[in-house]
């Protein structure tokens, strides 16, 4: 009875999320993709984001390298993020006893939280990690393992994940939010477990390695990539300046491929991706640099605007940062009532 609709933004910092995949607070986003994708990247950013948001952070390391999470901490620390973060850790080498039962120590620490009225956001780094604990410990009790040895995601772990009443956005301050990390093999996103996974979360954010070894970072697949809820909860500054974004870039894609294959072009056809690709490098930023919300719609309406399509694509990451130093000596109105101007 004290659940609430998704209304409140959850800011990333990441300019391809923010813009076109929107999460909301109390909303489950699952992060999804194959090996060093960028997965944690992710996660990560949306921590560094949250400084002065009023808003508590819990990052689940399940079965980790103890150099890749002292590398982690280290990030949040310097960024002064452990003031709001707890960290809750299972290494590589501890029991799997240990490994299983870290990401439901780390929802009781959440649920705590939220019972004091906070706002929680907690990311579980990974849940294959912890499937495969699942399946040790089922194997050394003689007990079955399940299909394809994944029932701690699909099934066991569902319990906290899927329950609405468990996940959820209690009021405008308190609530929890979630972002369980998957690992897919070979891109198959359509396997017993990711489908799962997807079916009992409200989206996902989907990392292609085929953007990743163009160096496109983040590596995010906007086609793949969906939001069920978080739309409800942009700004509308965002929707102003962003509406038409995604469709724009998806026809850049679709005109990008098909000009592979050396097909004479048109004009407006060689606008359309010359433009698709200044989008592109407009939604690319580096790791642990999470992007302000007015400097985001500043960069944002340029791109919608078409200013940068007369600006060289090696030229853009100037273009950006004039823009921004702009928009932070400038005012912007970030309320429901502003629109995007027509030029």
């Amino acid at each position: 009875m004290d659940r609430a609709a998704v209304t409140i933004p959850l800011q990333t910092g990441i300019k391809v999320i923010d813009a076109l995949i929107p999460v909301g607070r109390g909303q489950r986003e699952l992060i999804l993709g194959d090996r060093q994708t960028g997965k944690t990247a992710i996660a990560i950013d949306t921590i560094l984001n949250q400084r002065d948001q009023n808003l508590l952070c819990v990052y689940c390391a399940i079965g980790q390298r103890a150099s890749a999470v002292a590398k982690t901490v280290a990030t949040l620390r310097e960024a002064g993020a452990m003031d709001y973060t707890v960290v809750v850790v299972t290494e590589g080498n501890d029991p799997p006893g240990l490994t299983f039962i870290a990401p439901y120590a780390a929802t009781s620490i959440a649920e705590h939280f939220m019972a004091q009225g906070r706002a929680v956001l907690i990311v579980y780094d990974d849940l294959t990690q912890h499937a495969r604990a699942y399946r040790e410990l089922s194997l050394l009790l003689r007990r079955p393992p399940g299909r394809e040895a994944f029932p701690a995601i699909s099934f066991t772990f569902t319990r906290g994940c899927s329950k609405g009443q468990r996940t959820c956005a209690r009021s405008s301050e308190a609530g929890r939010s979630r972002r369980p990390i998957v690992e897919t093999e070979a891109q198959n996103l359509s396997a017993y477990i990711p489908t799962n996974l997807i079916s009992i979360t409200d989206g996902q954010i989907y990392l292609s390695p085929a953007l990743f070894e163009l160096g496109v970072l983040p590596a995010v697949d906007v086609g793949k990539s969906v939001s069920r809820v978080g739309g409800k909860a942009q700004r509308a500054a965002f929707r102003a300046v962003a509406g038409d974004l995604k469709l724009a870039y998806a026809q850049f894609e679709e005109l990008e491929t098909f000009a592979r294959f050396g097909a004479k072009l048109d004009q407006d056809t060689r606008k359309t991706i010359e433009h698709g690709r200044r989008i592109r490098a407009c939604l690319q930023q580096p790791e642990n640099a999470p992007v302000s919300v007015p400097a985001q719609i500043a960069i944002l309406l340029a791109v919608t605007t078409k200013l940068f399509d007369t600006v060289a694509l090696g030229q853009m990451a100037n273009a950006e940062l004039a823009v921004q130093k702009a928009a932070s000596t400038s005012r912007l109105t970030c309320g429901r009532n502003w629109k995007a101007p027509k030029s």
